[in-house]
């Protein structure tokens, strides 16, 4: 067994000059405790425990080019234990990881600088207290909230195991790329853990690997107090392989273990690593403080002293240690990028389409006539319900962007969200009892609405398109996925129907009331709520050439008209956000109805009510409010004018935020409690959403804008 040297008291004597690779180890450890202590902020316990772990799966099996960390077949790494982020960055910095830019062009300078260790946790620094994709090169996702990491990274795998059969010819194995994630008692505690890895084991992600931190250590203290799962037998259950390394230190053992999980070929494998957190401060180990403070100086210079390391030295980077990284996964992974570039060379001699999906795909980029499928609806009185018109739209859309792929959390009939085409199959692991393989586009998440939106997340960091789809109520079950696709800026759809209490008999359990304002209030994310089946379309139009917006489509359960865009203008103002639907004839409004999705259909009705009446009134469909807000100062006006005080604004939820439209004499027609169970007619009428409701709310703002009062 070749055991490294550890920081046990025994360990070693101040001079002592360790073999390579335990200096290496060591160099991980001690710049996690030296930038841990500069920073006042965090804890260096699990880098030091997890140090020979991390440099046994780098050095020994990943597959990774430093020097092109987004060449597209690297196998992902996932540090899900996010607070032990100073891990990752001193191996970033170690294996001389290379930053890419914007426009995925690897620049040539350090992705993480021994300067940004010094700065961990400090404005700027490429170190921040938790790993951010988009912000620090090498970082394959935004980590923190425990458990979303590991979820990610099932929708890696299926990413990897979808552009494998996509993609791959004989000759040709363009995409077989492996995911290790390394994980915490908090990621398997919370709820998410179980969704994701009973969803990998079903799938049978032979390509996934978590490395469980088994230290029996959190915030509070010891796991006892909360939690004593047997995660071996816990993962049996879901079919995984289960594999234990009963000493963080055993390099030889590690390796086996991956070895095991390289020739595993059926399922998931989950590698249970025993550690000691904070290994290195023998006066605060496995106590609660070892997990949330900097170990100070006199315990740093015990550890070093343990080390053999120079007990004064600070962010100390031997000579050896970066010629060591590039001698191991440097040299192989360099040999990996090369060696599928030149076949992607001949792969595009070969099979030009295909290859030029691959570009396209790993771009963000659209295949030039992606939109030639995506026709107007005629005008219909009857009209369909935004979620049946969405089911078409995206048919229309995937049928030109192969990579298009998603489902929904059990509720596909329902959500409309199928990729219809026989061709598209379900992904499904080869030979399960459930029809398909892994080239389906239909995925299957069960119900598991937070996993659902943390595989999307993985899945477009591998630059497929991915999509979910639930019930919108459920979206707070996706809510902190959700938040991270705004946060990491990727292209995620989110299709959520039955968005009011327009869904009737289920009740207030099923009808969302609040859900709709609270995901407006995410910085990023685009929420449309479209009132027709071409304003449908058009979101579709708006947000797919994005590469950086995640999306929320709210749409309805009910039928709702399609409008005549002969009468009525043109659904193209989509893309503005919100636009002006119906107008007065012969001068400025005397009152503006503001509204979204379904409530647009009673506005319409009101607006010809007041103009039989001889008051004119404007309607504004207004889908996308975030759209709206960039508009310039000036368009926004000339939807919206100031000088039209009297303003109606009509939605079917939480009256939150619309006060931004409504004005001081404006009237807002919303939800102020939870709704009921009753046919959507009598929910209309109890909850005031009748046109009559509307004509009279306009002519109450119309009094008060004229100074008349109440």
């Amino acid at each position: 067994m070749t055991t490294v040297t550890t920081s046990r008291p025994d360990a070693g004597t101040p001079g002592d000059v360790p073999a390579i690779d335990a200096l290496a180890i060591n160099t991980i450890r001690t710049l996690s405790m030296d930038a841990v202590q500069a920073a006042n902020s965090g804890h260096p316990g699990t880098p030091m425990a997890l140090a020979p772990v991390a440099y046994a799966l780098w050095q020994h099996r990943l597959r990774y080019d430093p020097a092109d960390p987004i060449w597209p077949n690297r196998d992902r790494f996932v540090l899900s234990n996010g607070h032990a982020s100073m891990l990752l960055y001193s191996i970033l910095h170690l294996a001389g990881v290379k930053a890419v830019n914007p426009k995925y062009e690897t620049t040539g300078a350090p992705a993480v600088t021994l300067e940004d260790i010094k700065q961990f946790r400090q404005l700027d620094s490429r170190c921040p207290g938790h790993p951010e994709y988009r912000w620090t090169s090498g970082v394959e996702t935004t980590t923190g909230p425990l458990g979303q990491g590991i979820a990610t990274s099932v929708g890696m795998a299926m990413a990897s195991r979808w552009m494998g059969a996509r993609y791959n010819r004989p000759g040709f194995d363009l995409f077989d790329h492996s995911v290790f994630s390394i994980c915490g008692d908090g990621c398997l505690m919370e709820g998410i853990s179980s969704e994701a890895a009973s969803l990998a084991g079903h799938l049978g992600l032979s390509n996934l690997c978590w490395i469980y931190d088994n230290n029996h250590i959190t915030i509070e203290g010891k796991t006892n107090l909360a939690y004593n799962d047997d995660v071996a037998t816990r993962f049996l259950g879901y079919g995984w392989n289960v594999q234990r390394v009963g000493d963080a230190n055993d390099i030889d053992r590690l390796v086996d273990a991956f070895e095991s999980f390289d020739s595993t070929t059926d399922r998931p494998t989950m590698i249970i690593v025993d550690s000691h957190i904070g290994w290195g401060a023998p006066h605060k180990q496995d106590t609660a403080s070892a997990h949330g403070e900097p170990l100070g100086d006199e315990e740093i210079r015990l550890a070093k002293e343990a080390y053999g390391w120079p007990p004064d030295a600070k962010f100390l980077v031997p000579e050896g240690v970066t010629e060591r990284f590039q001698e191991l996964v440097g040299a192989r992974g360099r040999a990996a990028r090369d060696e599928w570039f030149e076949t992607f060379a001949r792969y595009e001699v070969e099979h030009p389409e295909l290859a030029r999906e691959v570009r396209e795909m790993q771009k963000r980029e659209l295949p030039q006539d992606w939109d030639s499928e995506m026709k107007s609806f005629p005008a219909d009185e009857k009209g369909m319900a935004t979620r049946a018109s969405n089911g078409k739209v995206l048919n229309m859309v995937a049928d030109r962007v192969p990579w298009l792929v998603g489902g929904s959390a059990d509720l596909a009939p329902s959500t409309k969200t199928l990729i219809t085409d026989p061709a598209a199959g379900s992904f499904q692991r080869p030979g399960s009892p459930a029809e398909g393989d892994y080239g389906g586009r239909n995925l299957h998440f069960g119900i598991r609405e937070f996993a659902m939106a943390a595989a999307c997340n993985g899945m477009s960091l591998s630059k497929v398109r991915s999509y979910g789809a639930g019930f919108l109520i459920f979206s707070d079950y996706c809510r902190a996925a959700i938040r991270l696709s705004a946060l990491m800026e990727i292209p995620v759809v989110y299709v959520f129907t039955h968005d009011s209490i327009g869904l009737g008999e289920d009740g207030p359990t099923h009808q969302p009331i609040e859900q709709i304002a609270s995901l407006r209030a995410m910085p990023g994310l685009l929420v449309f709520r479209p009132c027709d089946a071409n304003e449908v379309l058009e979101c579709w139009r708006c947000f797919m050439p994005m590469k950086h917006e995640p999306v929320v489509l709210a749409l309805s359960r009910q039928g709702l008209p399609t409008l005549d865009r002969d009468r009525y203008a043109s659904a193209d103002g989509v893309s503005r956000g919100g636009y002006v639907l119906a107008d007065s004839q012969g001068g400025e409004p005397e009152v503006i109805l503001i509204a979204t999705g379904s409530e647009v259909h009673p506005c319409l009705k009101a607006h010809h009510a007041l103009e039989a009446e001889g008051v004119r009134s404007r309607v504004v469909s207004l889908p996308c409010w975030t759209l709206f807000e960039r508009q310039d100062s000036e368009y926004r006006e000339s939807v919206l004018p100031r000088s039209v005080r009297a303003r109606v604004c009509v939605e079917q939820g939480s009256i939150f935020g619309w006060e931004r439209y409504a004005g001081d004499d404006g009237e807002i027609v919303g939800m102020t409690r939870f709704g009921a169970s009753a046919p959507i007619a009598e929910l209309q009428k109890e909850f005031g959403f009748e046109p009559e409701d509307i004509v009279a709310a306009a002519r109450r703002t119309m009094n008060r804008a004229a100074g008349g009062g109440e």
